[in-house]
C-alpha cells in the first residue's frame, strides 16, 4: 500500500480489479484471537480444534418412554401370552440412583434416563399395558397424577433384543474425538455441540466492527420530507446490511454533508468502534467531491504506512475506489464510489472479501459458476473494463436484471446473481457461456 506522501500518485493509472483486492487482502490481516462466551462467539471463526472432554452421551440411555427390561424375561412374549414383570420403581432423567433390574423385573424408564443396571434393553411403553392391565396403551400417566404405576405388575406384548432402544455412551461422540477443527464457523448446531460437551467458552476470531457512512449533501433519511435535489440516503442501509450478512458488526452513521472538516471530524470519532471504515461516495473528481480532501490527514497520517490512496480501476460498475489505513492503530479503510450499484458491486468484490479476511476465514469469495447467457439481446461491454451486470440464476440459465446504469436500484433488489464480463470482451452473444459470482 502507498504511505501518505504517495497516495494521490498514479490518479492516471487504470488498476485491475484483481490488483486492487490482492492490495488490499495483502494488507487486512485476520483480527487477533479472544475467548468468548457461547452466544458471543456465534458466527465467528474457531482458531483451535476443540477436543470432546466426555464422551456423547456420557452414558447409556433410553430413547423411548417405556420399560428397562431383561432379555430373557421378555422372549417370546406376545399380546395373546404377555410377559409379566414386577415393576420394581421408576427411572427419570437426571435421577442419581436406578433400581436394580433382577431375574422378572422390570423399571418404568423415561427417554434420555439412564439405563439401570441389570437391565439389558427398553421396550416401548406403547408395547405394555402400562402396568393397567387393560391391553396395549398409547402412553404414560404422569406420575404426580398416578405414583402407583411405578410398582405393580406390568404386561409386556412384544420381545426386545439385546440393547433395543438404548442409546449407548459415546455413540455421538467419544471422549478424545475432536468435536470442532480450527477454521469452523460457529453457527446454532456448533453452538450446541459445544455446549452440549460442556465448554462456556471458546476460543475464535470475533466478527469485525464495520463502520458504515455515507456522503452527501442531498442526502436525507428515510421517513424525512425530501426538499428540492435530495435523495434517500439507500447506500448506508444496504451496506450496512451487506455488512453483517458477511459476517460483520456493522455499525451505520447517518450521511455527512459535503464538508471535508465535518467528514473528517466524524471519521475520526468513528475509529475507536472500527476494525474496517467503509464510506460510499465522494470518491470522483468532482469539485464536491470532498472524501478525498477529508481523508488526507485523519487520524495520525505521519505513522508509517498510513494513508488513502485513491484510483481508478478497470471495472464498470466502480470505476472510482479508495484504500489504506488511518488513525494509530492503522484502521483500514475502503472508500467506495456514491452510486448504489456502484457502492454495492464495490461492496461485493472487495469489502466482503476483507470482511472474510478480518474473521479468519480460508474462502473469502462468493461462489461462483459457469451459466449459459439467457437474453433479448447480446450484452455489450466496453473495451479493457470488467463488467459487473446484475442477473437472476436458475438451472444453469442466467439472464440480466436491468441496464448497466449505476443508479439501477430497482433492478439490483431483483438480482441474485453478477454476471461478469472480462476486460477483453466487448459482446457476449445469447447462449454463450458466462461467469456468475452468486449473490445469495
Amino acid at each position: 500500500m502507498s504511505s501518505a506522501a504517495t497516495r494521490t500518485t498514479g490518479q492516471d493509472h487504470l488498476w485491475s480489479v484483481d490488483d486492487h483486492l490482492e492490495d488490499i487482502l495483502a494488507t487486512v490481516r485476520p483480527l487477533e484471537p479472544i475467548e468468548l462466551q457461547l452466544l458471543d462467539a456465534q458466527g465467528c471463526v474457531l482458531v483451535e480444534d476443540v477436543t470432546v472432554p466426555v464422551s456423547l452421551p456420557p452414558f447409556d440411555n433410553s430413547s423411548m418412554d417405556g420399560y428397562a427390561v431383561r432379555v430373557a424375561d421378555v422372549a417370546g412374549a406376545s399380546e395373546e401370552y404377555p410377559a409379566v414383570l414386577t415393576v420394581v420403581g421408576d427411572v427419570a432423567a437426571g435421577q442419581a440412583e436406578q433400581p436394580h433390574v433382577g431375574p422378572g423385573q422390570a423399571a418404568r424408564i423415561m427417554t434420555g434416563a439412564p439405563l439401570p443396571p441389570g437391565a439389558e434393553a427398553v421396550v416401548p411403553v406403547e408395547w405394555t399395558d402400562g402396568g393397567l392391565g387393560e391391553g396395549p396403551v398409547s402412553g404414560m400417566r404422569a406420575h404426580s397424577a398416578a405414583p402407583e404405576g411405578a410398582s405393580g405388575q406390568v404386561h409386556v406384548h412384544r420381545p426386545a433384543e439385546a440393547r433395543a432402544h438404548v442409546r449407548a455412551m459415546g455413540s455421538d461422540v467419544k471422549a478424545g474425538d475432536r468435536a470442532l477443527e480450527a477454521g469452523t464457523v460457529l453457527g446454532p448446531p456448533q453452538i450446541g455441540l459445544l455446549a452440549a460437551i460442556g465448554r462456556g467458552t471458546v476460543r475464535v476470531r470475533p466478527r469485525p466492527r464495520v463502520v458504515v457512512l455515507s456522503t452527501g449533501s442531498e442526502l436525507v433519511q428515510p421517513d424525512e420530507e425530501l426538499g428540492a435535489g435530495q435523495i434517500y440516503d439507500s447506500n448506508s442501509f444496504a451496506l450496512c446490511a451487506a455488512a453483517r450478512d458477511a459476517g460483520a458488526i456493522a455499525y451505520r452513521v447517518g450521511a455527512v454533508a459535503d464538508d471535508a472538516e465535518t467528514l473528517r471530524a466524524t471519521i475520526e470519532d468513528q475509529l475507536i468502534r472500527a476494525d474496517l471504515l467503509v464510506t460510499t461516495g465522494g470518491v470522483s473528481v468532482g469539485a464536491y467531491d470532498v472524501v478525498k480532501e477529508a481523508l488526507s490527514s485523519v487520524g495520525d497520517e505521519d505513522e508509517a504506512g498510513s494513508g488513502i490512496e485513491f484510483r481508478k480501476l478497470a471495472m464498470q460498475p466502480g470505476k472510482p475506489q479508495g484504500f489504506g489505513s488511518i488513525g494509530p492503530d492503522h484502521t483500514p479503510l475502503l472508500a467506495l464510489p456514491g452510486n448504489p450499484v456502484s457502492s454495492y458491486v464495490s461492496f461485493e468484490v472487495f469489502v466482503r472479501p476483507a470482511i472474510r479476511t478480518l474473521m479468519g476465514l480460508k474462502d473469502v469469495h462468493r461462489p461462483t459458476t459457469r451459466a449459459t447467457l439467457n437474453a433479448d439481446k447480446a450484452l455489450t461491454s466496453p473495451s479493457g473494463r470488467r463488467q459487473f451486470l446484475r442477473g437472476t440464476y436458475a438451472d444453469g440459465e442466467v439472464t440480466p436484471v436491468g441496464g448497466a446504469g449505476s443508479h439501477l436500484i430497482a433492478a439490483l433488489a431483483h438480482a441474485d446473481a453478477l454476471i461478469v464480463v472480462p476486460e477483453d470482451d466487448t459482446s457476449v452473444e445469447l447462449g454463450a457461456e458466462v461467469e456468475v459470482v452468486l449473490l445469495g
